[in-house]
């Protein structure tokens, strides 16, 4: 694995640490672009009630409030888990050239599930598809996943 993007998913894999310290799903990601990370975010739909509160939906927030909205076209989104479809749909308006992934999310993932909108060319004014790379960091990841479904079992 490039040295590169396992700094990156490092990045994300302690986000994702943190928004579990929160009691939310295990998800961290970051917006890459000339190798500066200019958005973050962290998973927090659980803990805040806002279901888009994805950490995805957060990075691209977080980069276009720091004022890169015109480099999203030409960056890279790392994050721990596939993109779901809600945060595949503001990728694809927002242009984002390619996406890293640790774990997939079969049911409701943009790229393994039957909605599949991270690869769809159906929508005109979303242009090309994104270069999609995923299982990196996939055991830290799962592992993560693991503590977070640990975590919903013990009694309240």
């Amino acid at each position: 694995m490039q040295e590169d993007v396992q700094y990156y998913m490092n990045q994300c894999l302690n986000l994702a640490q943190s928004a579990l310290k929160a009691g939310n799903p295990p998800v961290g990601a970051i917006i890459v672009f000339d190798g500066k990370i200019i958005g973050k975010g962290i998973e927090s739909g659980k803990s805040t009630g806002d279901i888009t509160n994805h950490a995805e939906i957060l990075s691209i927030r977080d980069a276009v409030k720091n004022g890169h909205s015109d480099k999203l076209h030409l960056a890279q989104m790392y994050t721990t888990h596939e993109p779901c479809i809600m945060c595949s749909y503001m990728i694809r308006h927002h242009k984002i050239n390619e996406i890293i992934y640790g774990t997939a999310v079969p049911y409701v993932g943009g790229f393994t599930s039957k909605f599949n909108i991270l690869e769809t060319e159906d929508v005109p004014k979303w242009g090309n598809k994104p270069k999609i790379t995923g299982d990196v960091c996939v055991e830290e990841c799962n592992a993560l996943n693991s503590q977070f479904l640990e975590l919903l079992s013990k009694p309240k």
